[in-house]
């Protein structure tokens, strides 16, 4: 077994990371705990699991984009439901990418469900790629070193924490968020009837 570890864990934690960061639910970051609980044991070097999913991250998320950008527009016409809503939603999320784009791409990065959508939602919306990449590839990077090294040095104790509370988290603040984005609205158009009023 450690043998294996030691031959092909690093090639499988970068696969695993890759494939959900491009938009594919698979368990990246539960790999990467698993990879610094590893390390701890000294099965792998930890060093190299930081700098592997560092990596993986930045370049799984940068596939998920040009998929978004060069052909998620073309999936969403091929069927009239999709186009409909499409159309409704895809002027608000340019407007929101343009704004905060930065901001989501790096917060994403510690969010599950953002995690594996966000990439191809900013090329969807033509986020400007060198914003993307640069957004993205800190985000990477501070998730790689964060969660590695929780796993790292906590060991087990932290691998059980976060693979429990990731995802509870992750879908408390895109509930936070909505809320948050549905109040900002009621609270924009009420003023702007106040100042029409006045």
């Amino acid at each position: 077994m450690q043998s294996l570890v030691r031959d092909y864990g690093l090639f499988i934690l970068f696969l695993l990371i890759a494939m959900e960061s491009a938009g594919i639910p698979l368990p990246g970051e539960t790999a990467l705990v698993a990879a610094g609980v590893l390390a701890s044991r000294g099965d792998m070097s930890i060093v190299a699991v930081i700098a592997v999913a560092a990596v993986a991250a930045i370049t799984g998320d940068n596939v998920g984009y040009w998929v978004g950008r060069l052909g998620g527009r073309k999936l969403l016409q091929r069927w009239e439901f999709l186009d409909r809503h499409a159309s409704r939603v895809l002027p608000w999320s340019e407007r929101f990418f343009k704004r905060h784009g930065g901001k989501t791409i790096f917060l994403a990065r510690f969010i599950a469900v953002l995690r594996v959508t966000a990439a191809w939602i900013a090329g969807l919306s033509k986020m400007k790629w060198w914003l993307f990449f640069v957004w993205n590839a800190a985000g990477g990077i501070v998730w790689a070193v964060a969660v590695g090294l929780v796993a790292y040095y906590a060991g087990e104790a932290a691998a059980a924490a976060i693979n429990r509370y990731g995802l509870i988290a992750g879908a408390a603040i895109v509930v936070l968020l909505v809320v948050g984005a549905f109040v900002f609205r009621f609270v924009r158009r009420r003023m702007l009837e106040a100042e029409s009023k006045a």
